[in-house]
């Protein structure tokens, strides 16, 4: 079987363009599920975020998309994970309070997908198709 392409396949209005995230936990190869996540843009001005929106990770550790098709500007923005409640949900202590991942987008009407990884100790993330 050929490889194909598949990432011109199905794009249409409703998919270009959003911005998704995905968290796993690590420790236990699961999903996490119940995780806060807040979006934030930087000002052009400088050093002042402000807050687009805040979503709740399902029991496949997704969400609905954080910016909708159409939404996304070029800028700086950062994804702010909540990890601290997510282990004191599940009886552990993390070292890290919370993951703030800080990227820009240039092309607004690629779709963006920032899967994050997490254990107590760790967490991972990269620029996800």
């Amino acid at each position: 079987m050929a490889y194909r392409d598949r990432r011109a396949e199905g794009m249409t209005e409703t998919t270009k363009g959003s911005l998704t995230t995905h968290v796993l936990n690590t420790a236990t190869g699961l999903p996490a599920a119940g995780l806060t996540i807040r979006l934030a843009r930087l000002q052009e001005s400088g050093l002042q975020w402000t807050e687009l929106g805040q979503r709740w990770t399902d029991g496949d550790g997704r969400c609905q998309p954080l910016l909708a098709p159409g939404q996304a500007k070029p800028g700086t923005y950062k994804l702010h994970f909540e990890t601290a409640a997510y282990w004191q949900g599940l009886g552990h202590v993390s070292f890290y309070p919370f993951v703030e991942v800080v990227f820009t987008i240039t092309d607004p009407a690629q779709k963006l997908h920032l899967p994050l990884l997490i254990s107590p100790y760790s967490y991972t993330t990269y620029r996800g198709s």
